[in-house]
């Protein structure tokens, strides 16, 4: 069993605090491109910043004698992740346009939940904690995004889409990445959403270069540090740290994107937003908390 490791546990903290602040990199970056600009452009610069460790990957690989996974099994893998992340991160980027960093960092955490929903096509089952932390977060979703009218606003509404399509991307993620190597297919999969992100904005936005450097900022730090560094600590992180623990870590991210909102930001939420905030992160973290074991009869 693997053991607490302090130094693990900041490596996940820090990938946390990273993905939390990308929101609002993620919402200042619409000042000067569209959301298919955005993504194309991060997620390109996301599969640059891995490309390195790949060919480092291969090498040590190599050199140890272990054999390589399937390329073609890698790249089918890779181009469903990136189908899957282009279309989560798109619904993403048009919600934050239209709500705040915080509350889409906690609506999106809501996959964590949503997972082992889906799993139920998979024909697994669901526990009960599962059940109860459902309705604990529908309960703070209500409070979070229910306005007067009894009706989700637009920008709610898409980031409760994205978190759906997070899940799916999860899934799919869980079922390519025995059968292929992490980094090469995060690489892929950053590339193809990329690739259609870009062929996107030409077709609908028309992105100028200008745009790009004006935005480079925000652009570089969703790109590079929340697409490439991120994810680079969230491996390096895991490998000694126990997978709940690790999980309960990461979520930190829908506190940090909600408190980034409010100092970089200053957008506030109001008493009952925050009650919604608390009861979302409750549901989550009771999800993530490992089940107990009951002991066999002797």
């Amino acid at each position: 069993m693997k053991k607490f490791s302090l130094k693990s546990s900041l490596l996940l903290f820090l990938a946390a605090f990273i993905w939390g602040v990308a929101f609002v990199a993620q919402s200042v970056g619409m000042d000067y491109m569209g959301p298919l600009t955005f993504n194309g452009a991060r997620f390109l610069m996301g599969s640059l910043v891995l490309l390195p460790f790949v060919l480092l990957r291969r090498k040590q690989n190599k050199k140890a004698g272990r054999a390589p996974a399937s390329l073609k099994t890698t790249i089918i893998g890779g181009v469903c992740c990136g189908l899957a992340l282009c279309s989560a991160a798109l619904f993403q980027q048009y919600g934050i346009m239209y709500t705040t960093v915080g509350k889409a960092g906690f609506i999106t955490t809501l996959y964590i939940i949503l997972v082992p929903f889906f799993g139920i096509f998979l024909k697994k089952r669901i526990p009960g904690k599962v059940w109860i932390g459902a309705v604990i977060a529908a309960a703070g979703m209500y409070l979070l995004c229910m306005s007067e009218r009894l009706a989700l606003s637009r920008g709610d509404t898409l980031v409760f889409i994205c978190a759906i399509l997070f899940s799916v991307h999860i899934l799919v993620i869980d079922h390519f990445s025995p059968m292929a190597d992490g980094v090469e297919l995060s690489c892929i999969q950053f590339l193809t959403a990329g690739i259609i992100g870009s062929m996107g904005a030409i077709l609908f936005e028309q992105p100028t270069l200008q745009c790009l450097i004006d935005g480079i900022i925000p652009l570089a730090y969703a790109g590079i540090l929340s697409s490439g560094v991120a994810y680079t600590l969230q491996v390096v992180g895991q490998k000694d740290m126990d997978p709940t623990v690790a999980s309960l870590i990461l979520s930190m991210e829908s506190v940090f994107s909600a408190l980034a909102g409010w100092m970089i930001l200053h957008q506030k939420l109001s008493g009952r937003e925050l009650f919604g905030c608390v009861l979302v992160f409750t549901a989550v973290i009771l999800v993530q908390l490992p089940e107990k074991k009951h002991k066999m009869a002797k």
